[in-house]
């Protein structure tokens, strides 16, 4: 599978570009202020995002974007070439498939990451960012389709 985990210039600098279009469509989904929505804010910590939430949230960005997002996108990219049960046994994400995240969800703090992670309790991780690095994904993906 491609390497698309490391953050490099560009990559900051699509995040940058994507953002306000992101914080917006958030910012709409979950019924908040656009002031609220920071490119670090946790989306279910901090911004009371539920899983309906994230749903509406990907469906706005594929909208405002015109891309497509496949559900389990973010999970499906971190895990990348690890078979399932080297990404997580019995519920539980494992070591090999926490390095693996961190590398994939680079934006959040590496204290987060701390085992056992429930793989159900992934999207705790997600931010702002998470989503804005999903999109610049997805049209990158789109225009490698194209050209």
């Amino acid at each position: 599978m491609e390497a698309v985990n490391s953050v490099t210039k560009g990559d900051k600098d699509d995040v940058a570009s994507v953002y306000p279009k992101v914080s917006e469509a958030i910012a709409e989904a979950l019924g908040r202020d656009p002031g609220e929505v920071t490119l670090e804010s946790r989306l279910i910590e901090e911004l009371n995002a539920e899983s309906i939430d994230l749903l509406d949230i990907v469906f706005r960005l594929e909208r405002a974007f015109q891309v497509k997002i496949p559900r389990g996108q973010i999970v499906e990219s971190a895990r990348g070439d690890l078979s399932d049960e080297e990404f997580a046994q019995k519920g539980f994400v494992t070591p090999v498939g926490l390095a693996r995240l961190r590398e994939h969800l680079s934006e959040v703090p590496a204290e987060r990451f701390q085992g056992p992670l429930k793989v159900g309790d992934i999207p705790l991780l997600f931010t702002v960012e998470t989503f804005c690095k999903l999109v610049t994904r997805a049209v990158r993906a789109k225009g490698e389709a194209r050209g």
